[in-house]
């Protein structure tokens, strides 16, 4: 295994990515394809899928164990759980979630796509473009992922045929520059032979584009949230109370976007109260300055009543705070979501009661249409909801901040994750809401 300095690694851009794709497409025997010609594979993991596929009588190392870890996956041979994997070369760092491709374990896909910056879509070459490649590009596009790569793969299956390769990848531009993914990259492989996974193929020389690890050290990242506009969800209030701190008082979180400093006016929501940032705690040290995704404690020069799930954000770019909330969801529970469903909803820190009003349509995959008011969704259904929130919340857009613009909706009896939401709009157009009454203590 190839070694890179500190020096090298300092010097390199990190790329989150996620793959997905139907089950038996070949996810993970990419992924083990990458990671074993990349070099970023350490001597005794290879040994040890050397040896598991020696003793189930296959005559080479079934790279695809490189990822799936779980013995239920080895013994059925897919992938259920996400599966993190961190690699570098000398151009780029990688964190790679290998996501699930059954339809069982869609769910899966969201939790691994929600922070990436691009999503591998995998297709079987013989089969071509299915009704879950529609639905994994459908929630890259609603996720807001900014790159998305087609690879077509098994291309050793259908003798490397350029038109087979064509034909799968003109459907799969069309549909998913209908449903608004800002980039589509197609690439022919094959995993299993290492066709232009790292090395460019010698059996395609009419593909004239990128091998698959190219294309992933080359894509531009624009991942900087230190101009966004600034959150911190506040996590934990920070009062030693003895000899040495007698009137200390911090707000402790991660910043999700944007930057703050010192001198700086800042409001709290949702209660509104305004005052100025005293002073910035940073691993023990005082900043002037703090930014996206950094652990700090901010002082404040007034005590306001400030706890977990409030917001600090600059008074000059509050967002509205709201208690009605539009949203376009991936519902991912086994039980349906329906109108008058009582939830609680999860947004940043803060946890709130609330009443799902509205399910102004449901999107068909196949033809990116609209099923208006259905009045439930199902399972691994998108969707557009109106939620009624018992307290007042402050959203950004989804489009403007993923991290301050999502939420997820949660089971209150027994804690369940039931739907993850992204505010505001998206491929589905919002309808209008019916009004209606609730009791039982839930109606806001």
């Amino acid at each position: 295994m190839s070694t890179i300095t500190t020096e090298e690694l300092s010097a390199t851009t990190l790329l989150r990515f996620a793959t997905a794709g139907s089950v038996d497409d070949g996810k993970s025997t990419l992924v083990g394809r990458l990671l074993h010609d990349s070099k970023s594979v350490l001597t005794d993991q290879l040994e040890a899928v050397q040896r598991v596929s020696a003793d189930r009588g296959q005559d080479a190392p079934d790279l695809a164990l490189l990822t799936d870890g779980l013995r239920a996956e080895r013994e059925q041979g897919i992938t259920i759980d996400v599966a993190y994997r961190y690699f570098a070369t000398p151009r780029r760092r990688f964190i790679l979630a290998d996501t699930p491709g059954h339809v069982q374990y869609t769910r899966n896909m969201v939790t691994g796509a929600s922070t990436a910056e691009l999503t591998v879509v995998l297709v079987d070459a013989r089969n071509g473009v299915v009704e879950q490649t529609r639905r994994h590009a459908a929630i890259a596009a609603l996720l807001r992922v900014p790159h998305v790569v087609l690879a077509v793969n098994k291309m050793d299956l259908v003798k490397y045929k350029e038109s087979v390769f064509a034909a799968i990848a003109e459907e799969f531009t069309a549909y998913a520059s209908e449903l608004g993914v800002p980039e589509i990259t197609t690439i022919p492989i094959s995993a299993l032979a290492g066709d232009n996974v790292v090395e460019p193929s010698a059996n395609m020389d009419w593909y004239g584009g990128p091998t698959f690890l190219e294309h992933l050290e080359s894509v531009p990242v624009a991942h900087d949230l230190s101009h966004c506009h600034a959150r911190l969800p506040v996590q934990y209030v920070i009062r030693p109370q003895n000899a040495e701190h007698p009137d200390y008082r911090g707000y402790a979180g991660q910043i999700a976007a944007g930057t703050f400093r010192v001198g700086e006016s800042v409001t709290v929501l949702p209660s509104g109260r305004a005052t100025k940032i005293s002073g910035i705690d940073l691993l023990g040290k005082s900043v002037r300055t703090a930014w996206t995704t950094q652990s700090v404690t901010l002082l404040l020069e007034d005590d306001i009543d400030i706890s977990r799930g409030d917001l600090i954000v600059p008074s000059k770019d509050a967002p509205a705070t709201t208690q009605d909330i539009e949203a376009t969801v991936c519902h991912v529970a086994d039980a349906p979501l329906t109108v008058g469903h009582r939830v609680l909803l999860k947004h940043g820190t803060r946890t709130v009661k609330a009443i799902v009003k509205d399910i102004p349509s449901r999107l068909t995959l196949d033809d990116l249409s609209l099923h208006p008011h259905p009045g439930q969704l199902v399972a691994n259904d998108i969707g557009r909801v109106k939620i009624r929130t018992a307290e007042p919340l402050p959203v950004d857009s989804y489009a403007d901040s993923r991290r301050t613009g999502s939420f997820i909706l949660i089971d209150p009896a027994d804690g369940t994750t039931l739907t993850a939401g992204m505010v505001g709009e998206s491929f589905a157009a919002p309808e209008p809401v019916k009004d209606g009454t609730d009791d039982d203590g839930w109606d806001f």
